[in-house]
């Protein structure tokens, strides 16, 4: 999956409908991740953010870079915790996203909207509080 500034929005709906959606193997509904969960997600990645956005260069500095690779070890982590989140990372393709940021601000920016886009579907279509 290729996210870019021109389908990030589209493309946080189809992945936020496709788990809402999820069966199991017995055809039941397969829980999806719950708001506050993956508002706690957004908040590592904004803590990031606030840092970049008030920032000009183009390239981020190592410390930066350091702390985005933390975040890839955090997204695992809660993913290896609980199923739904490892469903989000992965339909998301949150890893790959993270990876490809290689010191880009502009790609990090592009993350971080496309995070919020996935908060604001989830809420949209019905995502559970707790």
């Amino acid at each position: 999956m290729r996210v870019n500034e021109q389908n990030y929005v589209d493309t946080a709906e189809q992945v936020i409908i496709k788990l809402k959606d999820k069966k199991d193997r017995n055809g039941r509904t397969v829980p999806m991740v719950t708001t506050s969960k993956l508002r706690n997600l957004l908040a590592m990645a904004a803590d990031i953010y606030n840092v970049i956005i008030n920032r000009q260069e183009e390239t981020l500095d190592g410390e930066i870079c350091s702390r985005i690779e933390y975040l890839r070890v955090r997204f695992l982590y809660e993913a290896g915790r609980e199923p739904a989140v490892k469903d989000l990372v992965e339909e998301a393709g949150v890893m790959e996203l993270l990876k490809g940021i290689n010191g880009s601000r502009k790609q990090y920016l592009l993350f971080h909207r496309y995070m919020e886009a996935l908060v604001a579907f989830h809420r949209y279509y019905g995502g559970r509080d707790n």
